[in-house]
This record gives structure tokens, sequence and C-alpha cells, in this order.
């Protein structure tokens, strides 16, 4: 009966991730999360899927470099991150989630700290890691990623906050969103604060030491 019941687990999750390989994902469970819990009187949530191709390289790279530099060479756990947080004491240190960690929580989990969640999410990154490529993680995560108060996604943001298609969107603001990723209900890119602006410009300075646009070319 346990091996029955562990096998039954194992497929109803191993199946949605092949499955979202090669399907374009309609929603995340975060964002049905935000919709359910959403005011009365909220704006809609906007999420438009956008392919890779069509995703301009600064963004690309600024949502690397915010957020996971070593992503092309680790198998979902930044151990060198990992062990940092260990170190300091800092469980909540955002360095050590790993962009695999926050595709994994943001399809098909729940915000949170509970150990039962964080479980989950290893289980998932495991299986992200072993069926999807690079490529493919990436370009999930910048477009269900949360940019803004009920915006899904890079196409959301750039749109929402510059009027234009990610692909057209420059350094700077493509690193003015990453930079609201720890929190992008609290930063505010179209009034970014003093803390915004200068991490705006860490998020420019990695883009510039990973060695600018061309560092992509290991994703490919």
């Amino acid at each position: 009966m346990l091996l029955w019941l562990l096998a039954s687990c194992t497929l109803a999750t191993l199946v949605p991730v092949l499955l979202l390989r090669w399907l374009n994902p309609p929603t995340s469970m975060v964002m049905l999360l935000d919709r359910l819990h959403g005011a009365e009187g909220a704006p809609p949530l906007r999420y438009t899927w956008t392919p890779w191709s069509t995703i301009g390289a600064n963004a690309r790279l600024a949502f690397v470099s915010a957020e996971d530099q070593r992503f092309p060479s680790h198998f979902g756990f930044d151990l060198v991150e990992l062990r940092a947080a260990i170190s300091d004491g800092d469980g909540s240190r955002r360095g050590a989630s790993t962009i695999t960690q926050q595709t994994a929580k943001n399809l098909f989990l729940w915000t949170g700290r509970s150990w039962l969640r964080k479980g989950l999410e290893a289980w998932f990154t495991v299986l992200i890691e072993c069926s999807w490529s690079k490529r493919r993680i990436l370009e999930v995560y910048l477009n269900i990623a949360q940019t803004g108060p009920r915006l899904y996604g890079i196409a959301a943001a750039s749109e929402h906050y510059f009027g234009r298609a990610p692909s057209a969107l420059s350094d700077r603001q493509a690193a003015l969103v990453a930079a609201a990723l720890p929190n992008p209900v609290l930063y505010r890119i179209s009034d970014p604060s003093p803390a915004l602006l200068q991490r705006q410009q860490w998020v420019l300075m990695q883009m510039r030491q990973l060695g600018g646009t061309a560092w992509l070319r290991q994703l490919e």
C-alpha cells in the first residue's frame, strides 16, 4: 500500500513537470492563489506568455544577474550560497534560492516558510533540473515570476511600466525590473525608492561583470 502511494505521488508530480517541458503554463499556483485571495475591486491579474525568442537579452541577463549567477553550473541548488546562509544564520537569504527553486515554487506550490513547502520545492527542483534544459527553466521563470502587484512575467512588467515589449527593454529598464524581484509588491518600479535604484545599479554592475549579453550563449 505504501509503495503504491509513493508511486502514485511520484507520477502525479512527474507528469506535469514533463508536460511543461514542452507546453507553456497557462498560469501558476502562485497566480491562482493571487486570484483567489485578491481583494474585491483589485485590478485584474496580468500575465502574457512570451517565448524565449522574443524576450530581450537584457531581460534574460538582468534576471540571472540579480537572482542566480551560478545558474548554468549548479543542479538546482547553489551550495555556495547555502553554506553562506547557514554561516550567516540567515535562512531568509534570497541568494540561497536558485532560479530553479523559485520556478518550482511559483509553478506548483505556495509562498511561506514551512518545512513541507521547502521539501516539496526541493523535490520539484530535482524533477525540473532532470527534465528541462537551463534555457527552458529561465524561459519559464521569466514568464511566471511576480514583477509587480498583480503583474506576472517580464512581458506584463515591460508593457505596464515602460510601454514596450520585453525585447525592447534597455539594460537599465531590465535591471530595474530585476532589482525589484526580492519584493515586487513593496518595491515600486513606477516610483523607485533610493534603495531600489541602488539595487538597480548593483544589477547593472553584475551584468557587466558577467561579460554582458554574450554570457547568455552558454544557455543556448
